[in-house]
């Protein structure tokens, strides 16, 4: 983790469109209250059960969010991409952070002080919406983490996982490459062997292609229907 060079909100080229939403005095305002830094691949960007000082706004990189379950067992909850916020869950309630983030390949990352952030959400009802509305997607994604969880055999859970892992491809942010078998495992709460077993499977019945890290999807129909039938 090193200092990344400082760009004004302003000036940034990858700001969100949340912030789109904030008058330039408040975009001087949230600029004084943030550190810009890089963060190198397998980096902790926050742990879970730690203080939490900051929500963390990724200006470039892909970071995987998880919950640590036991000593050497995780569950991979979602990935966050450029654009995206991560720890928004800690702006109200417990001043801990209730998962764990790391970067899957070097990121920068924009930490924004909660205070400072909390007080433009009561300020800027447009930019609260805003935000209100990013986190509400998240959420959609936890309740499907669920599901997954509790309603789909083994096959049905990797189907799933991969079909969701996709959709980062889609947005033309590549996903496989950065994620071991383990990785993988964990989005779909299966065993590492279980994950490799059912890939060739998959492969076997023409529904992606393996090449090292990376995963193509060849057939998305019908993997999504797998996942949907679990």
């Amino acid at each position: 983790m090193e200092n990344a060079k400082h760009i004004s909100c302003r000036e940034c080229d990858r700001a969100s469109q949340c912030f789109q939403h904030l008058y330039p005095d408040e975009l001087e305002f949230i600029n004084s209250r943030k550190i810009r830094l890089t963060y190198l691949p397998d980096e902790n960007l926050f742990k879970q059960g730690a203080f939490s000082p900051y929500i963390m706004y990724i200006v470039e990189g892909l970071a995987k969010v998880f919950l640590q379950t036991g000593r050497h067992r995780q569950v991979n909850i979602r990935l966050a991409g450029t654009g995206e916020f991560l720890a928004f869950h800690s702006l109200f309630g417990r001043n801990v952070y209730a998962c764990s983030a790391t970067a899957l390949k070097e990121s920068i990352v924009c930490m924004i002080e909660k205070k400072g952030l909390l007080h433009l959400l009561q300020k800027n009802s447009d930019f609260a919406l805003s935000m209100i509305s990013k986190n509400c997607r998240n959420e959609n994604q936890l309740l499907g983490m669920v599901e997954n969880i509790t309603s789909r055999q083994m096959r049905g859970k990797l189907a799933a996982a991969l079909t969701y892992l996709h959709s980062y491809e889609e947005k033309a942010q590549p996903v496989f490459p950065y994620l071991t078998r383990q990785d993988i495992a964990d989005f779909a709460c299966i065993s590492h062997e279980s994950a490799i077993r059912y890939l060739k499977e998959f492969e076997k019945e023409g529904l992606v292609r393996v090449q090292g890290r990376d995963i193509q999807i060849t057939d998305r129909e019908r993997l999504e229907l797998i996942g949907e039938k679990g």
